[in-house]
């Protein structure tokens, strides 16, 4: 009997039917789970009116936001307003290819020996999205949002990118599978022998993806909406979709490097994957309804004072003490 999955064309298209599947309903869960969050962190009931326990708001917001009509600003330029939705989503979809989720070869879209470096390579395409919006849209706020964006992401990449450099050192590899092969048994995860890596990874991912206290582009009370203000209905939809697929593949990225991936204390499989990502999911979530919103001159401060340099010394002592071993 042929096994079609073999077929690495075939493969890699219902990997992509399947990634998108996930997309939309890990959007639907997540819209649910930061409503709740922040009902039970502000001590409110959340959603509770549209189905049982609110369980329908997000399918609720979903039908609202494909309801609404799309329109552009005048003197906008239609071509960059227009396209940039599409391209601040369409890479995310490449960045889940090389996640290994499980210890099944069917559960990596497509075993690259330099995934690690594909997932970094397409992320950092959203930056050149919120230009296009930010040059695009014709509105004040929206190109004060970009540019926020811009100056935020250039900062941000260098202490995670050290960070990630760091398990590579010490794994050898860039392929996330053997990454988390490298991990098996719980001694052995990466986040008790890199613990300084991981909290500079996960800071610095929570500012690549906007979210507070470091969403300075989208500031409410400064920039009505930031970079997206000018979209409404299913294009402001695809923005926010991305946000939630890229917070999942930053939490991916940092359970394959620093958590044992599919790893566990007992039965491994992909629910190990799935709980630590959501465990994340849940601490960038209580970041956001806890802290209040930093200052743009303390947000680069945080970077280039203290993240880049602790990020460059941890390196530094990871490719001494690999090279003392050696």
């Amino acid at each position: 009997m042929i096994n079609f999955l073999s077929i690495p064309l075939i493969h890699i298209i219902v990997a992509l039917v399947a990634i998108l599947a996930f997309i939309g309903l890990n959007g639907v869960v997540l819209v649910y789970m930061e409503r709740k969050v922040a009902g039970f962190i502000q001590r409110r009931p959340g959603p509770y009116e549209v189905g049982p326990q609110g369980l329908l708001q997000p399918v609720a917001d979903a039908l609202k936001l494909l309801g609404k009509q799309l329109t552009s600003p005048m003197g906008a330029d239609k071509i960059l307003f227009w396209s940039a939705p599409i391209i601040s989503f369409a890479p995310v979809v490449v960045c889940f290819l090389p996640i290994p989720f499980g210890p099944s070869p069917n559960s990596t879209g497509m075993e690259l020996n330099l995934g690690l470096l594909l997932v970094l390579a397409f992320s950092g395409i959203n930056v050149f999205a919120l230009c296009m919006t930010g040059w695009g849209s014709n509105n004040k706020y929206s190109l004060l949002g970009a540019a926020r964006a811009v100056s935020q992401s250039v900062a941000y990449e260098i202490p995670l990118l050290l960070a990630v450099l760091s398990i590579a050192f010490q794994t050898g590899s860039l392929n996330l599978s053997e990454i988390v092969q490298s991990q098996q048994g719980v001694i052995h995860w990466h986040i008790f022998m890199q613990p300084l890596a991981f909290i500079i990874y996960f800071i610095s991912a929570t500012a690549e993806t906007n979210r507070a206290p470091f969403d300075l582009p989208e500031a409410e009370s400064e920039l009505t909406a930031g970079f997206h203000t000018e979209y409404s209905g299913m294009t402001f939809g695809l923005f926010f979709l991305a946000e939630y697929a890229y917070m999942i593949v930053v939490c991916s990225v940092a359970t394959a490097l620093f958590l044992g991936g599919w790893d566990g204390p007992f039965f491994d499989g992909f629910w190990w994957f799935l709980f630590k990502v959501y465990a994340l999911m849940l601490v960038l979530m209580w970041f956001r309804w806890t802290y209040p919103r930093v200052r743009f001159d303390q947000l680069l401060n945080i970077c280039w004072k203290w993240l880049i340099p602790l990020s460059v010394l941890n390196l530094i002592l990871t490719a001494f003490f690999i090279k003392l071993v050696h």
